[in-house]
């Protein structure tokens, strides 16, 4: 990093990094936590699923429920990370490229996923209690974490699709109030099915709050890793380098 920076480029640059040290602290203590006790719940968990048994009397809202939580698993994600690629790209090459970058970066970490949940083996809540299919370890939870990966990655490709410079269609194609609602739909969208897991009774409380913190993880490595030039439309360059050419120029 060039000491010249501007302070708002070395802000773009050192973000990603802070938030995602954060978050891997608090994923990494949570899972010492979680395996220190055995995988047994904590007064969190107990009291998350009792709220959840004592809630379930409306059959539309476990259907409700059921639908929010396949939503999170299956074919779906993976459709959302090619999208977002799509999203992401500046023409039909680049998009291209994106999409498979995008599937691929899912895909990653979906397999180091695996990897923690092996690793720290806690079983899920008690079968007697479950709403729906679920199958493996509980922490990190799968479809909290997925969900939350490919919101990440469709955050990303809105942003960079409404601020890319797209031949004959202009530096903005999205309006920034519709991004933003966008953006909320798919944070609400993440949080519903994670807490959808909670209420079918098949994930403890920290399971779910392990996966967010693992997919912010990811996610901020992710952000951390992507170009610099990435944060300014295509074939601009940023004014310092604009700077620098010109003074080459005389």
């Amino acid at each position: 990093m060039s000491l010249t920076e501007p302070p708002a480029r070395r802000a773009v640059r050192t973000a990603p990094l802070i938030v995602t040290a954060l978050c891997a602290g608090a994923f990494a203590l949570l899972a010492v936590l979680v395996t220190g006790r055995g995988g047994a719940p904590f007064p969190l968990d107990t009291d998350a699923l009792d709220w959840s048994l004592g809630h379930r009397s409306s059959p539309a809202g476990v259907t409700a429920a059921r639908a929010v939580t396949a939503s999170g698993t299956g074919p779906y994600p993976y459709l959302c990370a090619v999208v977002a690629g799509l999203l992401a790209g500046r023409d039909p090459r680049h998009r291209l490229m994106a999409a498979a970058g995008a599937l691929v970066f899912l895909l990653a970490g979906q397999a180091a996923r695996y990897g923690l949940l092996a690793a720290v083996a806690r079983p899920r809540p008690p079968m007697a209690d479950w709403l729906t299919h679920a199958s493996g370890f509980a922490f990190p939870s799968g479809h909290a974490t997925t969900s939350a990966l490919a919101a990440g990655l469709l955050i990303w490709g809105l942003v960079r699709f409404g601020h890319s410079a797209h031949p004959g269609r202009g530096s903005r194609v999205i309006p920034k109030w519709l991004r933003r609602a966008l953006i909320a739909l798919l944070v609400c969208w993440a949080v519903a099915v994670g807490l959808s897991r909670i209420y079918l009774g098949v994930h403890w409380a920290t399971d779910v709050v392990g996966g967010w913190l693992y997919a912010a993880t990811w996610l901020g490595l992710g952000a951390s890793f992507v170009p610099a030039r990435s944060h300014f439309p295509a074939g601009a360059a940023p004014v310092s380098t604009r700077r620098i050419r010109r003074r080459n120029d005389r």
